[in-house]
């Protein structure tokens, strides 16, 4: 397999990998890994916003949004009052937690696999650099968007030199 010097094509290179080896294996159970994610994180902080659901998997809103509208079609989670009136806070359904629970074990199936083939030694050193890459990389995004704030696109500065 070619390898890449580019860190991000690399990482989503062997992200789209992994992602398959767990689609594969979780297929029995209705969900793909992604889904699975979102509602694993759900359970453990038993209620969230979609903006705290978005944090705490380092996933675009858009995108999550999207997802939790297919669940809530489904009646796998369920919108319900935040002490903010203006937002609605998400949980997993009854329904929610059965697929989630019988997902659990085929996930676990995968963990394995893919534990058995890198090694815990291995994976704990992998872990520690993506979680280090992860923080970098969120503190270098948000530091762009708050310099970015007040700033016109830069569709609108283009236009504004040539209109100069």
């Amino acid at each position: 397999m070619p390898r890449s010097p580019c860190v991000c094509n690399t990482l989503r290179m062997a992200t789209r990998a992994v992602t398959q080896l767990y689609d594969d294996v979780l297929r029995p159970s209705g969900l793909r890994v992604t889904q699975f994610s979102i509602l694993a994180a759900l359970a453990r902080m038993k209620e969230a916003r979609v903006g705290e659901l978005s944090d705490a998997l380092a996933i675009d809103q858009t995108a999550l949004t999207r997802s939790i509208g297919l669940f809530e079609r489904d009646a796998v989670v369920e919108r319900v009052p935040d002490p903010d009136r203006r937002i609605k806070a998400i949980r997993l359904t009854a329904k929610g937690r059965r697929a989630l629970d019988s997902a659990r074990p085929l996930w676990a199936q995968a963990q394995a696999r893919v534990l058995r083939e890198l090694g815990a030694e291995a994976w704990g050193d992998a872990q520690r650099r993506l979680t280090h890459l992860l923080h970098v990389a969120v503190k270098k995004r948000e530091q762009g968007r708050t310099r970015r704030r007040g700033q016109p696109s830069s569709a609108l500065r283009r236009t504004s030199r040539t209109t100069r």
